[in-house]
């Protein structure tokens, strides 16, 4: 009798372990998959999770996988774990791709960790070279529905006889050479075009330089936060600002444009010596 019991209580617990290692088994597992991405050379505009209202764009990277040749997707910046994207090029990678069982419900359903790059193709130099029919800023064509209000700078730097720069309020900014004028979006979210103007059409990836010291138009890359100081302001330039007078001042003006070289808007600031 006691065998009967003891052999029904090892069946009992077969089953139960069966049960439970079917159980494990059929939870849901993460997707891993090594996959080729293409980057593509130009960036596009995308919206943060739960941005429901489009309010908040940003810039993100366009990508193609080989599983889905046809399709463009948009990708965040920092998105690749281990990638570092430069502009102009254009990468074709090796990518470890998880696709999430259990994704976090403020977060997204796959990862993406860089494995090697296979190929990185520098498909061209932003051009700064000025139209031969743009000799002034009445040449400049403006691109529809500018000028607007999008963007702002700082409307006054203070240079010393050593070569610093300050903000007019007296906060220093990095040397000569490291220095940007920051392009802020100053855009009304209320704006019934906002949605069209934080597309590629209305992004400022150019600054045609109206400078007191030439004639002609310098036309300088704005990477993503704005042009570089010593671009807008030339070392030439700037050593005749840090010879002029305490109190002396002279005044740019930056017609900022897409990347079909048109106009977008026109921002001025002056440079006073200290």
């Amino acid at each position: 009798m006691k065998s009967k019991v003891y052999e029904g209580m090892l069946l009992v617990l077969f089953l139960l372990t069966t049960a439970l290692a079917a159980c494990t088994d059929d939870e849901p597992k993460d997707r891993v998959k090594e996959i080729r991405m293409n980057v593509l050379p130009e960036t596009g505009i995308m919206y943060p999770l739960f941005d429901d209202k489009q309010e908040y764009p940003i810039e993100c990277l366009l990508v193609k996988t080989d599983d889905n040749p046809n399709q463009i997707e948009q990708l965040g910046m920092n998105r690749i774990e281990g990638f570092t994207y430069e502009r102009g090029h254009e990468y074709y990678l090796s990518v470890k791709r998880t696709i999430l069982a259990n994704p976090p419900a403020d977060g997204y359903n796959r990862t993406y960790k860089l494995i090697r790059i296979l190929q990185d193709r520098l498909v061209a130099e932003p051009s700064t070279k000025v139209d031969n029919d743009i000799k002034s800023e009445a040449d400049i064509k403006y691109n529809d529905l500018c000028p607007f209000t999008k963007y702002s700078i700082s409307t006054k730097y203070l240079v010393n006889a050593d070569g610093a720069i300050f903000y007019a309020d007296g906060r220093k900014l990095p040397s000569y050479k490291s220095a940007r004028i920051w392009l802020d979006n100053i855009l009304d979210k209320a704006d019934t075009n906002w949605n069209k103007f934080q597309s590629i059409p209305y992004q400022a990836y150019y600054s045609f330089v109206v400078t007191p010291f030439a004639d002609q138009l310098r036309l300088v890359y704005n990477d993503s936060d704005g042009p570089m100081f010593k671009d807008v302001v030339p070392e030439e330039e700037f050593s005749k600002i840090k010879s002029m007078q305490p109190g002396e001042s002279v005044r740019y003006s930056l017609v900022l444009a897409n990347i079909h070289k048109k106009g977008l808007q026109k921002l001025e600031f002056a440079v006073e010596k200290q």
